[in-house]
């Protein structure tokens, strides 16, 4: 883009998440100090100032009369998950979208391009615990709940809140190149690429239970003891049933086979065995895995990260602290 000034207007209101605002303005803020020159506005339905989630008010440089931009991104907010999106907030989006070479959601600001019609035939992502809901009222948009962020054309849309500086260092590095970025991120200490997926940070069994008692006998069996005997065989015992009958009622009820389920309560309980403080060989012997090698697998399948890379990144700071005394 060379010297010229690229405009970046961030939509807020009544509610918004303050992070999802000044997180990725922080970003472009470091790189303006850095050479880059992002105009950075702030814009509301009615050009009104804001009170965030928190209550701190926003000052509001402008209503929807903005001039054409080059990005415009919706912050997120913990409303619009839980009730339908309102009719200002929807025409001032679209009309900030129709004036921007390209257009970004942080958080659960995707639920307000979804009501705007602009995730339509698109991917997207949002934060974990809502990406059912934004799958549920965007039928025509593919939703990939894992991912940090994703980019469909000039459409991003972003995770929970702190992903927005993710998204914000990724837009920067599109206008600059990685050795501005990697300098705007060395300077917010922060990562430039962070590696795995939103299941780091999530639960796994946020699921509903198992309707049929039988079934809910062996997820609660495996759920009390996953270092137990729980091989498919072994589990069709307990209930007196074929092993493909079993397999059918996992399939129908929990959409997964049970040895999916039982390394998930496995991969549950070393993540948590892990933030406790144990060693990966300690844990690995501690939720059932036969041995530290298949756990370190099931941990790079699912979060692209070993054992002693998600401790060292999730341990407590009463851990760290301790380590220091």
């Amino acid at each position: 883009m060379g010297s010229a000034t690229h405009r970046v207007a961030i939509l807020v209101y009544d509610g918004v998440k303050l992070l999802d605002v000044v997180g990725p303005a922080e970003v472009f803020g470091e790189a303006n100090r850095l050479g880059a020159d992002y105009k950075i506005v702030l814009v509301s339905p009615t050009g009104a100032d804001v009170t965030s989630s928190i209550g701190i008010r926003i000052a509001v440089d402008a209503a929807t009369t903005e001039p054409a931009l080059d990005t415009f991104l919706v912050a997120g907010a913990d409303l619009y998950p839980r009730t339908p999106v309102p009719r200002d907030l929807v025409e001032a989006t679209r009309t900030l979208a129709g004036r921007a070479g390209r257009v970004a959601s942080i958080c659960t600001g995707a639920f307000i391009l979804g009501a705007a019609g602009l995730l339509d035939g698109k991917r997207a992502t949002t934060h974990w615990k809502v990406a059912h809901e934004l799958a549920a009222r965007c039928r025509d948009s593919r939703v990939e709940p894992d991912a940090i962020y994703v980019r469909d054309g000039t459409t991003y849309t972003s995770a929970g809140v702190t992903a927005g500086i993710d998204l914000a260092l990724a837009l920067v590095e599109e206008d600059h190149g990685p050795d501005l970025t990697r300098d705007v991120a060395r300077a917010l200490v922060v990562y430039l690429q962070r590696s795995g997926g939103q299941s780091q940070f999530s639960a796994s069994l946020q699921g509903p239970p198992p309707r049929s008692p039988a079934l809910r006998r062996i997820t609660d069996l495996i759920a009390a003891n996953p270092g137990g005997k729980h091989s498919l065989g072994e589990l069709a015992k307990h209930l007196n049933v074929s092993p493909r009958h079993l397999t059918r009622l996992f399939r129908d009820e929990l959409s997964t086979t049970p040895a999916r389920y039982v390394e998930m309560i496995r991969f549950d309980m070393a993540k948590a065995l892990l933030d406790q403080g144990h060693t990966a060989t300690q844990t690995a012997s501690l939720a059932g895995f036969p041995n530290y090698e298949s756990m370190r697998r099931v941990f790079v399948r699912k979060l692209s990260l070993s054992p002693a890379a998600y401790q060292r990144r999730f341990s407590t700071a009463r851990r760290a602290n301790a380590e220091e005394q």
